[in-house]
């Protein structure tokens, strides 16, 4: 069955850090660009980062912007989010998915979602709280 498990969430104080994989079963990563989103509760989902299949271009939103790192390994067939700094307003649960729209808008990094994305997983809750 082909599906992206996301791992790595957890309770973790201001300022500290989080390490989220997302890693693909039944379909390889590869040829994918792959997004991930968070949501808070509350509020809608919103795109967090991207990176490109193609030349591993990575966007980020203005709220995570050097704080983030977003990276792939195509051999572990696994995409991550190196997430330091951690704030409370990053508390979300956080999913990975497949070909979002990763722009440069107006100067600013814009992570969307389209129509049709083949693969979503089902999220990682992310706390940060003292």
């Amino acid at each position: 069955q082909a599906q992206l498990v996301e791992s790595g969430g957890g309770l973790v104080q201001p300022g500290g850090s989080l390490s989220l994989s997302c890693a693909a079963s039944g379909f390889t990563l590869d040829y994918y660009a792959i997004g991930w989103f968070r949501q808070a509760p509350g509020k809608e989902r919103e795109g967090v980062s991207c990176i490109l299949s193609s030349d591993g271009s990575t966007y980020y939103a203005d709220s995570v912007k050097g704080r983030f790192t977003i990276s792939r390994d195509n051999a572990k067939n696994t995409v991550y989010l190196r997430m330091n700094s951690l704030r409370p307003e990053d508390t979300a649960v956080y999913y990975c998915a497949t070909d979002p729209d990763c722009l440069v808008v107006g100067g600013a990094d814009r992570i969307r979602e389209r129509n049709n994305m083949a693969y979503w997983g089902k999220g990682t809750l992310v706390t940060v709280s003292s």
